[in-house]
């Protein structure tokens, strides 16, 4: 299937599970999950690691948008890196370098969901592309 093909299909795929993407990104942006463990990292509580969780389900959700298509290797790597984590009483020695990891995978995958709201409402492929956009397409290898 050629590229244009592919994205008609995304955007097809977003549209019909817009109220779906909407639900988990207002979850995902609410003060249990979002603000909550955000805060959870700098008061250095083992409460970050629960964000894993939402990081694998908003990468599950991106996944099914487009199951044909492979996510961009550098988003997997840094789910990779974030997700897959136990705590370890040994952790709050190096904090920051075994929790950003989580933190930043989340981000990422929010980031994501984020432009996967934003872009459902387009009826086709843009010409001139929104940078949220093209991210997308950059996700699942459209670009």
């Amino acid at each position: 299937m050629e590229r244009r093909a592919f994205e008609e299909t995304l955007l097809r795929n977003l549209r019909s599970r817009q109220s779906e993407l909407t639900a988990l990104l207002a979850e995902c942006s609410s003060h249990w999950g979002f603000e909550d463990p955000i805060y959870r990292f700098y008061h250095q509580s083992f409460k970050v690691y629960w964000l894993q969780e939402e990081t694998t389900r908003i990468v599950r959700v991106l996944e099914s948008l487009a199951p044909d298509r492979p996510l961009n290797p550098w988003f997997r790597q840094i789910v990779e890196q974030g997700t897959g984590k136990s705590f370890e009483p040994a952790h709050n020695a190096d904090w920051t370098a075994v929790t950003r990891p989580i933190i930043e995978a989340f981000f990422h995958a929010r980031f994501f969901l984020e432009m996967a709201v934003r872009y459902a409402t387009l009826d086709e492929p843009p010409d001139a592309l929104p940078s949220g956009y093209a991210a997308l397409l950059y996700l699942y290898g459209l670009r």
